[in-house]
């Protein structure tokens, strides 16, 4: 489904990634783990072909999604057209409008007669909590509740490839599991999800495969079993 060949991109003259290649297939979770500075976000930020400043530059390689180059892809295009949708670390929710309204946002990108009742209901199920709260303005919900907007609002866009990245930052531990659980969820109705995750072990615990990040390149790589019991990932990631 996704295909990333030898990527190299840059800020400026610094090079963040130097040719990094993997794959995510249709159906899996596959996790990107690595260190603060690792080129994690990087690579979101390239699939997701957003425009200059907040991008990064690709200077080579190529990301193919269903075999088409995403390259030159208009970025409102990866959207709209490819169903390709990025859960941002930070949420960057819009407080000032109610849950319904930022959900209501997400589903300029549907083609005209498209089932949009049926993608409330789907996020609704899924996070009962936005919906008790649907007509609250967003700033006024906790932490956790906030990236299940941020989550909800991607998959109301009609997306059936999401990236999200850190969505456990911030949350106690119960909403960590409650936010992981949600995303198997979504993988067994048919999700295809590349997460990047600070907390490896859970990634790793959830993640059909995984991939190593480190200081731009990819070091190692498995499913997420092969990789919790890798004696370097144990040590770098996973508390030794």
């Amino acid at each position: 489904m996704l295909e990333i060949k030898d990527l190299k991109v840059r800020y400026g003259n610094i090079e963040a990634l130097h040719g990094i290649s993997f794959t995510v297939n249709k159906g899996e979770i596959v996790t990107l783990i690595g260190s603060n500075g690792a080129g994690k976000t990087t690579t979101l930020l390239s699939l997701s072909r957003l425009p200059k400043p907040e991008a990064p530059t690709v200077v080579s390689g190529d990301i193919l999604y269903n075999g088409e180059s995403l390259l030159k892809v208009p970025p409102h295009e990866i959207v709209s057209k490819k169903r390709i949708a990025l859960v941002p670390e930070g949420r960057h929710i819009f407080g000032n409008l109610t849950v319904n309204e930022n959900l209501e946002i997400a589903t300029y990108a549907l083609d005209k007669g498209a089932d949009v009742k049926a993608g409330y209901d789907q996020v609704y199920t899924l996070f009962p909590r936005l919906y008790e709260r649907r007509k609250q303005r967003s700033e006024s919900l906790s932490g956790g509740e906030q990236q299940m907007l941020a989550v909800g609002r991607a998959l109301m866009s009609g997306a059936d490839f999401i990236m999200l990245d850190e969505p456990s930052m911030g949350l106690a531990p119960v909403l960590v599991q409650d936010m992981f659980k949600a995303m198997k969820v979504m993988n067994e109705s048919g999700m295809t999800i590349l997460l990047i995750e600070q907390n490896a072990r859970i990634a790793l615990q959830f993640a059909h495969r995984g991939y190593v990040i480190n200081t731009g390149e990819i070091v190692a790589t498995g499913t997420g079993a092969e990789l919790m019991q890798d004696p370097e990932v144990k040590k770098a990631y996973l508390g030794g």
